[in-house]
């Protein structure tokens, strides 16, 4: 579902994979979140084969009339706070989406999928 918002100047559709989009970029800025390749890091690599059936996405957002709805995994850097970092992501996320977008943000959810150690 989008989200459209009527103003009088006209309609404007905001897309779900546009929020989710600026929700990982917001992610990956913060500091303590690993990413790869630009893209948050998974927690569990899949097996090549089923890679080509399934993509696991770190992000899901659920919008209603109202507001919108994010959950976040993060894998947490070696060295950080991993709920300093959860916190950190919860803030910002929820900032810039709703500055970005126009859409309220109820509540930010992160879950800290995992740690990775940072290669020296």
């Amino acid at each position: 579902m989008d989200k459209n918002i009527t103003k009088a100047a006209g309609a404007l559709n905001i897309s779900r994979d546009v929020i989710v989009k600026i929700v990982e970029q917001t992610a990956i800025e913060t500091k303590g979140v690993a990413s790869e390749n630009k893209r948050l890091a998974t927690a569990e690599p899949l097996m090549s084969f089923a890679k080509q059936f399934y993509k696991p996405t770190p992000i899901k957002v659920r919008l209603t009339n109202e507001a919108a709805f994010i959950d976040v995994d993060i894998i947490v850097e070696q060295g950080n706070k991993a709920v300093a970092v959860a916190a950190a992501v919860q803030e910002s996320v929820k900032s810039v989406v709703q500055s970005m977008t126009g859409i309220a943000v109820s509540k930010v959810n992160v879950n800290i999928a995992g740690y990775k150690a940072v290669k020296e």
